[in-house]
Protein backbone atom coordinates (compact mmCIF):
# COMPACT_ATOMS: atom_id res chain seq x y z
CA UNK A 1 0.00 0.00 0.00
CA UNK A 2 1.45 3.59 -1.17
CA UNK A 3 0.04 6.46 0.12
CA UNK A 4 0.32 9.61 2.27
CA UNK A 5 -0.53 10.10 5.98
CA UNK A 6 -2.27 13.20 5.59
CA UNK A 7 -5.95 13.80 3.95
CA UNK A 8 -8.79 15.82 4.69
CA UNK A 9 -9.81 13.23 7.70
CA UNK A 10 -6.30 13.16 9.49
CA UNK A 11 -6.06 11.24 12.74
CA UNK A 12 -5.85 13.17 15.62
CA UNK A 13 -2.00 12.32 16.07
CA UNK A 14 -1.48 13.37 12.40
CA UNK A 15 -3.04 17.17 12.94
CA UNK A 16 -0.66 16.81 16.48
CA UNK A 17 2.37 16.39 13.85
CA UNK A 18 1.63 18.89 11.73
CA UNK A 19 0.61 21.71 14.44
CA UNK A 20 4.24 20.93 15.74
CA UNK A 21 5.66 21.30 12.47
CA UNK A 22 3.99 24.09 10.75
CA UNK A 23 2.99 26.58 13.83
CA UNK A 24 4.42 29.39 15.31
CA UNK A 25 6.17 28.64 19.03
CA UNK A 26 3.50 29.71 21.16
CA UNK A 27 0.92 27.74 19.04
CA UNK A 28 3.04 24.50 19.03
CA UNK A 29 1.70 21.09 20.66
CA UNK A 30 3.68 20.58 23.92
CA UNK A 31 6.63 18.12 23.37
CA UNK A 32 5.03 15.34 25.50
CA UNK A 33 1.93 15.35 23.03
CA UNK A 34 4.10 15.07 20.07
CA UNK A 35 6.10 12.79 21.69
CA UNK A 36 2.70 10.31 22.06
CA UNK A 37 1.81 11.39 18.48
CA UNK A 38 5.09 10.46 16.95
CA UNK A 39 4.23 6.67 18.61
CA UNK A 40 0.98 6.60 17.75
CA UNK A 41 2.23 7.12 13.58
CA UNK A 42 4.90 4.54 14.02
CA UNK A 43 2.09 1.96 14.92
CA UNK A 44 -0.91 3.41 12.70
CA UNK A 45 1.66 3.10 9.68
CA UNK A 46 2.92 -0.64 10.26
CA UNK A 47 -0.32 -1.71 10.92
CA UNK A 48 -1.73 0.14 7.81
CA UNK A 49 1.30 -1.26 6.01
CA UNK A 50 1.91 2.14 4.70
CA UNK A 51 5.04 2.95 1.84
CA UNK A 52 6.28 5.73 0.80
CA UNK A 53 7.89 6.22 -2.91
CA UNK A 54 11.81 7.41 -2.30
CA UNK A 55 10.42 10.17 -4.25
CA UNK A 56 9.07 11.64 -1.34
CA UNK A 57 12.28 11.83 0.53
CA UNK A 58 14.22 13.25 -2.20
CA UNK A 59 15.10 16.84 -0.94
CA UNK A 60 16.57 19.16 2.35
CA UNK A 61 14.67 18.98 5.25
CA UNK A 62 15.75 20.73 8.49
CA UNK A 63 15.62 18.53 12.18
CA UNK A 64 12.96 20.77 14.16
CA UNK A 65 11.96 18.00 16.82
CA UNK A 66 13.80 15.25 18.90
CA UNK A 67 12.85 12.47 21.52
CA UNK A 68 15.52 9.92 22.97
CA UNK A 69 14.91 6.65 24.23
CA UNK A 70 15.35 6.52 28.62
CA UNK A 71 17.49 3.88 29.60
CA UNK A 72 15.17 1.13 30.97
CA UNK A 73 15.29 -2.51 31.82
CA UNK A 74 11.75 -2.96 30.49
CA UNK A 75 11.41 -6.03 28.34
CA UNK A 76 7.77 -4.29 26.87
CA UNK A 77 9.65 -1.82 24.25
CA UNK A 78 12.00 0.87 24.36
CA UNK A 79 10.76 3.70 26.62
CA UNK A 80 10.75 7.28 25.52
CA UNK A 81 11.73 10.73 27.07
CA UNK A 82 9.02 13.98 26.00
CA UNK A 83 11.34 15.40 23.52
CA UNK A 84 11.82 18.89 22.83
CA UNK A 85 12.02 21.52 19.71
CA UNK A 86 15.45 22.44 18.78
CA UNK A 87 16.22 25.77 19.94
CA UNK A 88 16.77 28.31 17.14
CA UNK A 89 20.52 28.87 17.45
CA UNK A 90 21.33 25.24 16.60
CA UNK A 91 20.37 24.52 12.58
CA UNK A 92 20.61 20.66 12.01
CA UNK A 93 19.42 19.66 8.34
CA UNK A 94 19.32 16.07 6.07
CA UNK A 95 19.42 16.26 2.68
CA UNK A 96 18.39 13.22 -0.01
CA UNK A 97 19.50 13.50 -3.60
CA UNK A 98 19.89 10.99 -6.62
CA UNK A 99 23.20 10.20 -7.13
CA UNK A 100 25.58 10.54 -10.10
CA UNK A 101 26.68 7.46 -11.94
CA UNK A 102 28.82 7.42 -15.16
CA UNK A 103 27.75 11.63 -15.10
CA UNK A 104 24.27 9.67 -14.83
CA UNK A 105 21.47 10.38 -12.37
CA UNK A 106 20.78 6.87 -10.83
CA UNK A 107 17.79 6.63 -9.14
CA UNK A 108 18.14 3.45 -7.28
CA UNK A 109 21.69 4.98 -5.76
CA UNK A 110 21.18 7.69 -3.20
CA UNK A 111 23.47 10.45 -1.51
CA UNK A 112 22.51 11.69 2.59
CA UNK A 113 24.16 15.03 3.60
CA UNK A 114 23.76 16.18 6.94
CA UNK A 115 24.93 19.71 7.97
CA UNK A 116 25.07 20.92 11.37
CA UNK A 117 25.17 24.70 12.63
CA UNK A 118 26.49 25.99 15.72
CA UNK A 119 27.10 29.45 15.60
CA UNK A 120 29.59 30.04 13.05
CA UNK A 121 30.75 26.84 13.07
CA UNK A 122 29.51 24.49 10.57
CA UNK A 123 29.97 20.20 10.20
CA UNK A 124 29.13 18.40 6.87
CA UNK A 125 29.03 14.95 6.57
CA UNK A 126 28.39 12.98 3.08
CA UNK A 127 27.67 9.82 2.00
CA UNK A 128 25.41 6.91 0.12
CA UNK A 129 22.38 6.07 1.10
CA UNK A 130 19.82 3.17 -0.14
CA UNK A 131 16.40 3.25 0.42
CA UNK A 132 13.91 -0.05 1.14
CA UNK A 133 11.17 0.76 -0.14
CA UNK A 134 8.69 -2.06 1.09
CA UNK A 135 10.26 -1.57 5.08
CA UNK A 136 10.28 2.65 4.24
CA UNK A 137 13.94 2.09 5.33
CA UNK A 138 16.73 4.03 4.72
CA UNK A 139 20.56 2.83 4.98
CA UNK A 140 23.17 5.01 4.60
CA UNK A 141 26.89 5.44 5.93
CA UNK A 142 28.63 9.12 5.83
CA UNK A 143 32.41 8.80 3.98
CA UNK A 144 33.12 12.50 3.86
CA UNK A 145 33.42 15.34 6.25
CA UNK A 146 34.24 19.17 5.74
CA UNK A 147 34.15 21.55 8.70
CA UNK A 148 33.53 25.18 8.04
CA UNK A 149 34.08 28.53 10.25
CA UNK A 150 31.68 31.39 8.63
CA UNK A 151 32.31 31.08 4.67
CA UNK A 152 35.99 29.17 5.26
CA UNK A 153 36.73 25.89 4.72
CA UNK A 154 39.18 24.45 7.86
CA UNK A 155 38.67 21.09 6.82
CA UNK A 156 37.83 18.21 4.07
CA UNK A 157 38.44 15.25 3.72
CA UNK A 158 37.59 11.35 4.42
CA UNK A 159 35.71 10.38 7.72
CA UNK A 160 36.34 7.28 9.49
CA UNK A 161 37.94 4.91 6.76
CA UNK A 162 35.92 7.19 3.77
CA UNK A 163 36.74 5.75 0.45
CA UNK A 164 36.89 1.59 1.94
CA UNK A 165 33.80 2.62 3.45
CA UNK A 166 32.07 3.94 0.17
CA UNK A 167 33.36 0.97 -1.52
CA UNK A 168 32.10 -1.63 0.15
CA UNK A 169 28.77 0.17 1.19
CA UNK A 170 26.63 -1.34 -1.24
CA UNK A 171 27.41 -4.99 -0.10
CA UNK A 172 26.52 -4.29 3.45
CA UNK A 173 23.37 -5.60 5.23
CA UNK A 174 21.29 -2.92 6.60
CA UNK A 175 22.11 -4.84 9.86
CA UNK A 176 25.69 -3.21 9.73
CA UNK A 177 24.67 0.06 8.78
CA UNK A 178 22.87 3.13 10.28
CA UNK A 179 19.70 4.01 9.46
CA UNK A 180 16.19 5.74 9.54
CA UNK A 181 13.15 4.13 9.68
CA UNK A 182 10.15 6.70 8.19
CA UNK A 183 6.53 6.22 9.45
CA UNK A 184 5.21 10.13 8.01
CA UNK A 185 6.45 11.73 5.22
CA UNK A 186 4.20 14.66 2.99
CA UNK A 187 4.95 17.91 1.42
CA UNK A 188 5.78 19.91 5.02
CA UNK A 189 8.03 17.42 7.04
CA UNK A 190 9.12 13.68 7.70
CA UNK A 191 9.02 11.35 10.62
CA UNK A 192 11.27 8.23 11.57
CA UNK A 193 12.91 6.69 14.11
CA UNK A 194 16.60 5.90 14.08
CA UNK A 195 18.17 3.02 14.68
CA UNK A 196 19.62 3.70 18.18
CA UNK A 197 15.50 4.17 18.88
CA UNK A 198 15.25 7.70 18.92
CA UNK A 199 12.31 9.91 17.06
CA UNK A 200 12.57 12.62 15.21
CA UNK A 201 10.71 15.55 13.00
CA UNK A 202 12.39 17.25 9.93
CA UNK A 203 10.52 20.05 7.99
CA UNK A 204 10.78 20.61 4.40
CA UNK A 205 13.55 23.49 3.62
CA UNK A 206 11.89 26.21 1.52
Amino acid sequence: MSTNLISSTSPDFLETLTKAAVEQKRDRPKASEVTQALLEAEKFTKQQRINYPLETLIGSWRLHFVVSPKKSRQRSGIKMGNGFYLPKFIKAQISFFPAEVDNNLNPDRLKIGNQLYVGTISFKFNGPAKYLGKKNLLAFDFTQIQVGFLSFTVYSGNFRGGQKKSQEFEQKHIRDLPFFAFFAINEKYIAARGRGGGLAIWVKEA
